[in-house]
Order: structure tokens, then C-alpha cells, then sequence
């Protein structure tokens, strides 16, 4: 038996439904969708678990951009968008699919 961490997560799986029916978005955003789909999860684990999806190929980083807005913070964020990678299988969840129809965020 293998020691340590499993690398399936249903965590990881349900972003995977998320960003295969949003195309491409920035975690903010999976953690907005994730929040009122599923059960509580905080924004530092959908965080890891982008970095470790990257790291198992089943998201790829698609885009880093500088967006400018009115942020406690300062004017301007960085967000780095993420896609679908090569390794993803997603299941197509209905239940996503239906809240994002819903929010006008279907990107088929």
C-alpha cells in the first residue's frame, strides 16, 4: 500500500465539473461556484488544490493578467486563470451544470 497522501480528491473532482463547464476562470471564481454547490471548503484549499492539479496535469494555468478595479488592497490584481488540462476526467454533473444556466456563466 502506498504511504502518504491519496492524489484522488473529491475536492479536486468537483473543480474539475466547475471549470469544465466554465472553460477557463481564476480561483476566486471556483471558489465562489464551489461555495453554493458544495459542501464548505476554504479559499487556501481550492488554492492547493489548483496548484496540486497543475502539478497532476488536470488543470494548466492559461493566463496571468493585471486586471485594474477598486481593491482594499490597491488598484490592480493579479489573476491567473486556469483551464481543463490533459489528465481531467470530468463526469459532467448536472448539478453545476444547472447553477451555471441559472447565473448566465455556461460557457458551451
Amino acid at each position: 500500500m502506498k504511504r502518504g497522501r491519496p492524489t484522488k480528491s473529491q475536492v479536486r473532482q468537483n473543480m474539475i465539473e466547475i471549470l469544465f463547464f466554465l472553460k477557463k476562470a481564476h480561483g476566486y471564481r471556483i471558489f465562489q461556484v464551489y461555495r453554493e454547490l458544495f459542501p464548505k471548503v476554504t479559499m487556501r484549499s481550492i488554492y492547493y488544490h489548483l496548484k496540486k492539479g497543475e502539478a497532476l496535469q488536470e488543470f494548466q494555468m492559461e493566463q496571468e493578467a493585471l486586471e485594474q478595479g477598486n481593491y482594499s488592497w490597491g488598484d490592480a490584481a493579479k489573476k491567473l486563470y486556469y483551464r481543463l488540462g490533459p489528465k481531467a476526467k470530468p463526469e459532467v454533473n448536472a448539478r453545476v451544470k444547472k447553477y451555471l444556466e441559472q447565473h448566465g456563466l455556461l460557457k458551451i
